[in-house]
């Protein structure tokens, strides 16, 4: 990492709980590259004051986690079209002062059901509503998934998320089961949004896990959450949060750098990340 300098371009990420995923994977490709780039991970105690830092001290990229997702649609410029279909933002990039929406959690999640080749015949429990729930419903409306269910406790979210796409809501598992469950929640998150109280819970019950044929877990610290655990338990297959952060991870440092790299050194950085 080249020592701190005047002319370095930084790029941070926002977040109530922030990780060090993003500022491990940015800066281990801002060395293996030799760019003269920085990224650090902040925690707000004001939203709209953060935007506006990112403008006038001209971060060039800001990265947007729970639960500020949404929040941030009224403070930027623009809304490319990958954030705007969903309202859901996870990326900004600043470009002289004009600040421009974008959502690469889409990209992850169309790319893992694609690259797992995941039936799109399966029936499919989502549950969660927020952000990150809008980008994995629409990847899988997208992907051509038509029995979904979204499970939130929300009726005012939950609902408005089902009925956005076309799919049916229901305030509660109730012993419900699918091929493949998805979890959008913090549940099973380290350090979650519930002050860690979830962190070693199960986001789905057993009997779900078993009746599943792919589980999902889209929470991405740690790379082994109880449900992923549980279903490698059950032997089933599984897609990891750790691999949806490795991707939107990627799409943001080439919309912020402009730079590609080469695919042994996103595994390089991969690793870096998940070494923490």
């Amino acid at each position: 990492m080249p020592i701190l300098n005047k002319d370095m371009t930084l790029c941070i990420s926002l977040s109530a709980r922030p990780s060090n995923n993003g500022t491990r994977f940015h800066n281990h490709l801002y060395e293996q590259l030799g760019l003269n780039w920085i990224y650090k991970a902040f925690a707000p105690t004001n939203l709209e004051q953060a935007i506006a830092g990112v403008r006038g001290l001209g971060i060039r990229g800001c990265a947007i986690s729970m639960p500020y997702k949404e929040d941030v649609i009224a403070l930027v410029d623009e809304m490319d079209p990958s954030a705007k279909a969903i309202d859901s933002v996870n990326t900004i990039v600043n470009t002289d002062g004009h600040l421009k929406a974008y959502n690469t959690d889409y990209t992850a999640i169309e790319q893992l059901l694609a690259g797992n080749a995941v039936p799109t015949g399966y029936s499919v429990l989502v549950q969660g509503s927020g952000g990150m729930a809008k980008a994995t419903v629409a990847a899988l409306r997208d992907s051509g998934f038509t029995d979904v269910t979204v499970i939130a406790r929300n009726e005012a979210t939950g609902r408005a998320l089902a009925d956005q796409y076309g799919f049916k809501w229901r305030p509660a598992l109730d012993g419900g089961t699918a091929d493949l469950i998805i979890n959008v929640t913090p549940i099973g998150m380290a350090g979650g949004m519930a002050g860690g109280a979830e962190a070693g819970a199960l986001s789905f019950p057993a009997e779900a896990i078993e009746a599943a044929k792919v589980v999902f877990d889209v929470v991405a610290l740690p790379a082994e959450t109880p449900l992923v655990k549980a279903a490698r338990a059950a032997g089933k297959p599984v897609i990891t949060g750790a691999e949806v952060a490795t991707i939107q991870a990627l799409e943001q440092f080439v919309l912020y750098t402009a730079v590609t790299p080469a695919p042994e050194q996103v595994r390089a950085a991969e690793e870096f990340m998940r070494a923490q």
